[in-house]
């Protein structure tokens, strides 16, 4: 009779999980047709970065073998090996100062009270929704004024600053959330244990805060190097420009070159960094939003 009843629990469970699923289903279908369809995109840029124009445009790929010097072409002679160089050096070197700046400000913020906390926060997810485009002007005109844009070095620390300061809010309001749902015990315990705040935010909150650190890096790493509008406007020549304006600049020369071959190599030399933190982080990025979620 027990094998019998345990039987129909079975039964009953996987008809239930059955009917759970076929609900689900439309959600799969829509998945699964977007990776596919993303798939395919990305096969197709591929495929023209390893064959010649003529084939691209007679649909013939890879008819005359591998061109693995589309690679070394567009990384040379099409000042793609500048731009990768300036919005790497651009991307790493923010978020390190944004994460030195940020994470100290969003722990004061969420574990000590005073006057100004709530108005400070307040301002920040205020700021997260000025457009850019409000305030380009305005700065490009303070810049302007300082002659700083005719200098290599001070027009690349130019771009690093604005970039800095435009993301300040965005991963302070996130990192401020993410420390408010760490537990208090280990703090209390290094209090006991005589340990000031400074010392106990960098050798003890500081590391268990890790996996949101990783998240909003990766985050403010993405925007960074996608970025067009403030690169545009405050990089004054091509050695300072990054990859999305240098990818613009070569889109538009391909009226005059017609090297799309050697366009879509630089395509996916561009996308390699984000797609390469994607593969091999993906595992924090998702710890890093759901984490904070649990108070410990």
């Amino acid at each position: 009779m027990s094998k019998l009843f345990q039987g129909g629990m079975e039964s009953g469970t996987n008809r239930f999980q059955i009917k759970k699923e076929l609900r689900l289903l439309p959600g799969y279908t829509i998945i699964t047709i977007w990776v596919l369809f993303t798939f395919v995109l990305i096969g197709w840029v591929v495929l023209a970065s390893l064959s010649t124009t003529k084939e691209i445009f007679s649909n013939t790929f890879l008819s005359s073998g591998l061109h693995f010097e589309n690679y070394t072409k567009a990384w040379k002679h099409s000042n793609v090996s500048v731009i990768f160089s300036n919005s790497l050096f651009y991307s790493i070197f923010s978020c390190v100062l944004l994460i030195l700046i940020c994470a100290p400000a969003a722990y004061a913020l969420s574990r000590f009270k005073f006057i100004a906390n709530k108005l400070i926060q307040t301002s920040f997810a205020a700021a997260m929704g000025v457009p850019i485009v409000m305030i380009v002007l305005p700065l490009f005109a303070m810049v302007a004024g300082l002659n700083i844009l005719n200098n290599v070095a001070l027009n690349k620390a130019t771009l690093i600053f604005l970039y800095v300061g435009i993301n300040v809010p965005y991963t302070t309001i996130f990192l401020t959330t993410f420390f408010a749902n760490l537990s208090t015990a280990f703090e209390e315990a290094a209090a006991i244990d005589g340990c000031n705040p400074v010392k106990t935010f960098w050798l003890i909150m500081f590391p268990m805060a890790q996996p949101g650190i990783i998240t909003v890096s990766i985050f403010n790493f993405i925007n960074i190097w996608n970025e067009y509008f403030i690169s545009l406007i405050f990089g004054n020549s091509n050695q300072v420009r990054s990859v999305a304006v240098g990818l613009y600049s070569m889109i538009n020369s391909m009226k005059y070159t017609g090297d799309w071959a050697g366009m879509f190599a630089a395509v996916i030399i561009v996308f390699l960094p984000t797609l390469i933190l994607y593969i091999f982080l993906s595992e924090k990025i998702i710890a890093g939003v759901t984490g904070g979620g649990v108070k410990g």
